[in-house]
C-alpha cells in the first residue's frame, strides 16, 4: 500500500539553483589547468551529485593529494565568483515551490556554507531555513541513502512517506536506496537515461513538479453510505 506523501526532499544544486552548469564549467577548466583533461560529460559522470570529499578523493587518486588540495581551493574560489556573477534559480522552481502545499526540506551533497551562499544569492534560503541538511552530517554521501534518511528523521517523517527531487544519477540511486520515490529532473546536465529506473519519474520542466507530485498521491476512497429502502 502506497503511503500518502508527507515530505518533499529537494536536492540543491541543479534542482533549486542552476549551479551545476557553473560547477561543470569550472571543473573542466581546472582539469585542463592541473593535468586531468575532462569533458563536460565526464565531469557529470564523475562529479555531479557527489560530495566535495568524494570529488577530492577522485582527484587525489589521479593527481596526488597536493594537487587535489590546490584543485579544491581553486574550485571554491572560481565557483564562488561565478555564482556571484550569474547564478539564478532553476527555471520554474520558484513557481513550483509556490504551488506546493506539502512540507519541504533540502538534502544536498554541498556544505552548509555553500548552500547559504547559493540559496542566499537566489533568494531561496529563507524558504528552507532550518530545514537544510548536508552530506557533512552523515558518514556516507550519495549514492548511499544516509543523507535522505537523516533528513526524514530530522523532519519527523517516515521514509516511506517522502519523495525526493533530484537531478543526478548518484542522487536518484540514493533515493532508491532509501526506499523513497524519486522525481528525476532532466532539464539540466544529466541525461534522462541516467536518471531512469525503479520508482523514478523523469521530467523536464520544473513547472510540472506540483502536478506530478499530486498525481503520485494515493487516492483515498471513502465508503459510500448505504441507504435502506
Amino acid at each position: 500500500m502506497i503511503k500518502p506523501i508527507e515530505l518533499v526532499i529537494f536536492d540543491c544544486d541543479g534542482v533549486l539553483v542552476d549551479s551545476e552548469r557553473i560547477a561543470a564549467r569550472v571543473q573542466v577548466a581546472l582539469g585542463a589547468e592541473l593535468g586531468w583533461p575532462l569533458t563536460e560529460d565526464e565531469v557529470v559522470d564523475r562529479f555531479i551529485g557527489r560530495s566535495h570529499a568524494a570529488i577530492h578523493d577522485q582527484v587525489a587518486a589521479r593527481l596526488g593529494p597536493d594537487t587535489a588540495a590546490i584543485w579544491s581551493e581553486r574550485f571554491e574560489q572560481l565557483h564562488r565568483e561565478a555564482v556571484d556573477a550569474e547564478l539564478a534559480p532553476v527555471d520554474g522552481l520558484p513557481e513550483a515551490l509556490d504551488a506546493l502545499t506539502l512540507p519541504t526540506c533540502v538534502a544536498s551533497s554541498g556544505s552548509h556554507d555553500k548552500m547559504r551562499h547559493t540559496l542566499g544569492r537566489t533568494g531561496l534560503y529563507e524558504r528552507f531555513a532550518g530545514r537544510i541538511y548536508s552530506s557533512t552530517e552523515v558518514s556516507r554521501g550519495k549514492p548511499a541513502p544516509d543523507l535522505f534518511l537523516h533528513a526524514a528523521q530530522q523532519m519527523g517523517v517516515d521514509p516511506e512517506a517522502c519523495v525526493v527531487v533530484e537531478d543526478s544519477q548518484p542522487g536518484v540511486h540514493a533515493a532508491r536506496a532509501a526506499g523513497m520515490p524519486a522525481f528525476g529532473y532532466a532539464g539540466g546536465l544529466t541525461p534522462a537515461e541516467r536518471l531512469e529506473g525503479h520508482n523514478t519519474i523523469v521530467f523536464y520542466d520544473m513547472h510540472q513538479l506540483p502536478n506530478l507530485i499530486a498525481e503520485r498521491q494515493p487516492t483515498l476512497h471513502r465508503a459510500l453510505p448505504t441507504h435502506k429502502i
